[in-house]
């Protein structure tokens, strides 16, 4: 039987072992305003903790997969909470949601980001800066009336298909999510590949690029935005 002494031994070294694991999903995320990387960090590092202490290995579930749950989970719970968005932001969101849903009706298409910014009478970058944050707030599951992300969220959805691996649906919406992504600019077809195929953070996808890492995050929601603009998601496709 396990003392008491092992057993805070085992705990401790499960939790230095993982915490490269926490550094990864952090360094992933995008950090809505308000926080920085040492609030998901410290949000993190809680989750781990926890998984740490309820891991039940006898379950067979391996710590990584476990803990990966629970610190993601642990950050994003935190983010719930926090009041990372001025009253302004909301409503300017509202506002390019709005605008999107006119567009649309008054073009038959979802229109382009310079579009939206010009029928507001802004910038490409101010609409970028509202993309991270409808994403993050999306991510979080944030609620739609609070953060207006009802159209936003449709449009910054992961894109890749929900049908199983291998089926027809899968192997079609493949093809065109890889064709789609031939059609981005370069540099947001960059920060789609580095981000997905190759895994990388946000940071090191800035230093390839010569970028910050604010940027690239308005870069990976703006090429997530044009990707559910070219195919359509199935929300708003089924609905047209």
């Amino acid at each position: 039987m396990s003392s008491p002494l092992d057993i805070a031994d085992t705990r401790e070294r499960l939790i230095l072992a993982h915490v490269p694991l926490l550094k990864h999903i952090v360094g992933r995320m995008i950090a809505p305003n308000g926080f920085d990387r040492d609030d998901l960090h410290g949000f993190g590092m809680l989750g781990l903790i926890a998984a740490a202490d309820s891991w039940e290995p006898e379950r067979g579930l391996k710590f990584s997969t476990y803990a990966y749950t629970k610190i993601r989970g642990a950050i994003l719970d935190e983010l719930r909470r926090g009041d990372w968005l001025s009253r302004g932001a909301r409503e300017r969101m509202r506002d390019v949601e709005k605008t999107i849903a006119r567009l649309e009706q008054e073009n038959g298409s979802t229109p382009a980001v310079a579009e939206v910014a010009a029928a507001l009478g802004t910038t490409a970058e101010e609409i970028d800066e509202l993309l991270v944050a409808a994403r993050s707030g999306a991510e979080a599951s944030l609620d739609e009336e609070r953060e207006g992300s009802g159209v936003l969220a449709s449009l910054l959805g992961d894109p890749r298909s929900p049908d199983p691996a291998g089926s027809a649906e899968w192997n079609e919406a493949k093809e065109r999510l890889a064709a789609a992504i031939e059609t981005l600019p370069e540099q947001e077809k960059s920060v789609i590949t580095l981000y997905y195929a190759e895994n990388m953070l946000l940071r090191e996808i800035g230093e390839v690029l010569g970028v910050t890492e604010s940027r690239v995050s308005q870069i990976h929601s703006r090429a997530i935005f044009d990707l559910n603009r070219a195919l359509g998601t199935p929300e708003r496709a089924g609905s047209s």
